[in-house]
């Protein structure tokens, strides 16, 4: 006998969903598009700077649009806790509040949640009890009440709440995770939103292809305007990540958005494009950035290294950036090495570029049809770059 659903029958009749998302090429699974929304068009493929805060650290809004950012993401965890959703909404939403003219997406939380696994208090049904990472009091979200923080932030796309585990999370786990996304994700559907604001749903399942299927199939029968692959990049090997992107990508709905969630290296970058994949987030630019370290085509380096003290190339050669077209290696390891937040500055400019011009010429190539030769030679450079540890 075939396993039974999730999360119970299904009797919901849901109505059908006017797609954002125009599909524009393919080149194998390789996909470019357009997610339009309340605050402009999202061309995809699109990588989206992590925002956690409201602000990409370091960087004023409009250095982040003059590097090629179209879309940032925020986290409704933490504006929940600081400032809250009150004071955004009542300061004209998160685009007033922070400054930034264009779409941005918010995370539930789920993640921050869920990684968090020591101050969880309670999981059931109705939603998850945990500390709050800021002070210790007990908070709750459930999929109405993650909703309604996102209606006030009034973001562009708004995650449903998901329960994310580890990779070493057993069978049982995975399938209770699973089920409770998507009976949350059914609950969260119908929530209010803000006007314009898109509603993405998110499987889980890990690398299981039953559990990941069944989760698929449930989530994508739900109204939402685009779908996300969560509880992947938590631990297990890049070659199971993949793998499992490459059978699941292609059932999610092909005339919606598809969105990986917490990948952002070079490689996983190109990788993931190369499955069907639209839209990706990661705090590895900026993180990598704060560590001293640059992203380049000659592979991650790092500033601190005595070897860049007297280096008088640019962070990368031909790079287009705001770092490169006027200082030194030399100058940003001293500026490091100081502790100076200039340094750091230039690096998060530096890495951003890196990672959105690598997706501007994915998306490029799509349109051209030769992503697949792009991909080969961009992996082959890659590949014989050295990495420096931070």
């Amino acid at each position: 006998m075939a396993p039974g659903p999730l999360c119970g029958p299904a009797d919901v009749r849901w109505p059908p969903v006017v797609s954002a998302f125009r599909l524009t090429a393919t080149d194998g699974e390789a996909r470019a598009g357009t997610v339009e929304t309340a605050h402009g068009p999202i061309p995809t493929p699109a990588f989206m700077p992590v925002g956690t805060k409201a602000t990409v650290k370091t960087l004023h809004p409009d250095e982040v649009r003059g590097l090629g950012g179209n879309v940032i993401l925020g986290n409704a965890y933490h504006l929940h806790f600081r400032p809250g959703e009150d004071v955004v909404e009542e300061l004209g939403g998160i685009h007033a509040f922070s400054g930034w003219d264009g779409p941005v997406l918010t995370d539930s939380g789920g993640f921050q949640v869920f990684s968090l696994r020591d101050t969880i208090l309670a999981l059931d049904d109705d939603g998850v009890a945990f500390r709050s990472v800021y002070d210790g009091s007990e908070e709750r979200f459930t999929p109405e009440g993650v909703a309604e923080i996102q209606r006030r932030l009034g973001s562009d796309i708004a995650m449903c709440l998901d329960v994310c585990l580890p990779a070493s999370a057993s069978r049982s786990e995975l399938e209770r995770a699973a089920r409770l996304t998507t009976l949350w994700a059914a609950r969260q559907a119908g929530a209010p939103r803000a006007p314009g604001q898109l509603r993405f749903g998110i499987s889980q399942g890990g690398t299981d292809r039953e559990l990941r299927r069944r989760s698929l199939e449930e989530i994508a029968a739900l109204p939402f305007e685009g779908h996300a692959l969560g509880g992947l990049a938590v631990g297990e090997s890049r070659e199971e990540m993949l793998e499992c992107v490459e059978w699941a990508a292609p059932l999610l709905p092909a005339d919606l958005p598809r969105y990986f969630m917490g990948i952002g290296d070079p490689v996983g970058i190109l990788e993931v494009i190369a499955r069907g994949v639209d839209m990706f987030d990661c705090v590895l630019p900026t993180r990598t950035a704060r560590t001293g370290s640059a992203l380049t085509w000659d592979g991650r380096l790092n500033l601190r290294n005595a070897r860049f003290a007297r280096d008088a190339r640019p962070l990368g050669e031909g790079c287009g950036c705001p770092a490169c077209g006027r200082f030194t290696r030399a100058y940003v390891r001293h500026l490091v090495t100081q502790d100076e937040i200039l340094g750091l500055r230039l690096l998060s400019l530096h890495n951003l570029w890196f990672v959105l011009d690598l997706t501007a010429r994915a998306r490029a190539a799509i349109e051209r049809g030769t992503f697949l030769a792009f991909r080969q030679e961009a992996l082959a450079r890659l590949a014989q770059a050295p990495e420096e540890e931070p």
